[in-house]
């Protein structure tokens, strides 16, 4: 039987100046998987997995080739049997999900229903439901929520083999497809449904044109803790296609639609609107940030009452959770524009196919150093941690009159490091390693300068 909502841990604040990582709850965090001890237990993952260089000083552990699709779909499969009990399978060319990012996901979600933003549930029996909206043959985050913590799903799509492989997916598993139902998303009440009326749009690149995605899937009366979301992220596939360095597969109906992401989400929003009585949060993943901003606004724009964003990382690659719902706060949010700002971010977009994060971070590294500054990059985990002595924090500062204020102030310690978003995006972020407020004015100024630097040599050079 499903599980009852229950109370959860509250997660772990990261320290100052840690960088964003995996859900605290996620079981990969502490320990992430050991390929070596896998292949020995499950021989069809050991063609995949390279023993450790003894040359090789990064990395004492076993490793996979992440642009072998074969390779991250075995993985895949052996982490969901050994780790969760979960018999899967998909077919050449479909979407392969990587457990631990889609855990991170169920357990941000297991967070919004366990907090006190909004009112809890008056359902009795205390059970969560949720809807997967383009849950793909993978059928990930039914099986996941499913078998982490009992929870029920509907998953909707309009592919014929996705849905024919995630109702084999949940078959393969009788002890949860009680739990999961797969759901036709072609066979809704209505064609597609253009309610702009509720929501203005800002441009044609905002507007969906594609199958129902909750309007006319979702049935009258029915009721949801939550929907989630994996949106096509992309425009084209070529541009899904551009990434050397992961091969998680993908279907033209998987990864792309007209407008992306951004286009797909706002739909989502529209569709909220009008049945913001059937859900108690409204969740989506975002793949680029300046999406995210867009969206939130959004969000307000059609009247939620509480939007939530939060960060999810694997390894180099940043994505975020955006949340939203139209139920009445249960506490009154206290305005952080009084706060100081310890962080910054900015991104790099329309970058050529050969510039990756390795090439901005020493570019960043260089930058820091040309001011005085003193710097220690870690290329393992693409950051650089930067140092300015109290004198050189004083001459910059006099440099520019607006910052005179921060002269009387100590060195300043930072750390910028480097995400990939999509193909030819990558995200800078810079946070404070102090634990004092950074003088926020300089902080500001000098991102700013690496920002247009940046964009100088990378964006604006002509290729």
């Amino acid at each position: 039987m499903p599980s009852k909502k229950r109370p959860r841990p509250r997660p772990r604040r990261r320290g100052v100046g840690q960088p964003p990582a995996m859900h605290p709850r996620n079981r990969y965090t502490e320990s992430p998987p050991d390929f070596a001890l896998l292949a020995s237990l499950y021989p069809s993952l050991r063609p995949f997995v390279s023993s450790p260089s003894s040359s090789s000083s990064s990395s004492s552990r076993a490793s996979i080739d992440w642009t072998d699709p074969a390779a991250t779909r075995e993985l895949s499969r052996v982490l969901l049997l050994h780790d969760h009990g979960v018999h899967w399978w998909i077919p050449d060319g479909q979407l392969c999900p990587t457990v631990p990012n889609r855990s991170n996901y169920i357990h941000w979600i297991e967070d919004l229903l366990a907090s006190d933003l909004i009112p809890e549930s008056s359902v009795s029996d205390g059970r969560v439901r949720g809807f997967d909206i383009g849950t793909g043959a993978n059928c990930i985050y039914p099986l996941l929520g499913a078998s982490l913590l009992g929870w029920s799903f509907v998953g909707s799509d309009v592919t014929d083999v996705a849905l024919e492989w995630a109702k084999r997916n949940v078959e393969s598993n009788p002890h949860l497809a009680e739990l999961i139902e797969v759901r036709n998303a072609n066979d809704s009440s209505s064609s597609v449904i253009d309610n702009t009326e509720s929501l203005e749009l800002e441009s044609k690149k905002d507007c969906y044109c594609g199958p129902p995605i909750l309007l006319g899937v979702v049935k009258d009366g029915e009721s949801f803790d939550f929907c989630m979301c994996n949106p096509p992220f992309f425009e084209s596939i070529e541009v899904a296609g551009l990434n050397p360095k992961t091969s998680c597969g993908g279907t033209a109906a998987e990864m792309v639609c007209s407008g992306g992401e951004r286009a797909f989400i706002t739909r989502i929003i529209k569709d909220s609107v009008s049945l913001k009585h059937s859900f108690r949060w409204f969740t989506s993943m975002v793949g680029r940030k300046v999406n995210l901003k867009f969206l939130v606004s959004k969000a307000h724009e059609v009247g939620a009452s509480v939007v939530k964003t939060t960060e999810f990382v694997q390894g180099q690659t940043a994505r975020w959770g955006l949340a939203w719902s139209f139920l009445p706060p249960t506490k009154k949010f206290i305005a952080a524009s009084a706060q100081v700002k310890n962080h910054s971010s900015f991104m790099l977009e329309g970058l050529q196919r050969q510039i990756g994060a390795f090439q901005i971070l020493k570019s960043v590294e260089s930058f820091f150093i040309a001011i005085g500054a003193s710097c220690k990059s870690d290329l393992s985990t693409f950051c650089v941690n930067v140092t300015i002595s109290d004198e050189q924090t004083c001459n910059l500062s006099n440099s520019d009159v607006s910052n005179k204020s921060d002269c009387a102030t100590n060195g300043i310690s930072f750390r910028v490091s480097v995400f990939e978003q999509i193909p030819g995006t990558l995200l800078v972020k810079g946070s404070s390693l102090q634990k004092e407020n950074l003088p926020s004015g300089l902080f500001s100024s000098l991102f700013s300068q690496l920002e247009e630097a940046l964009k100088t040599e990378f964006v604006h050079k002509s290729p």
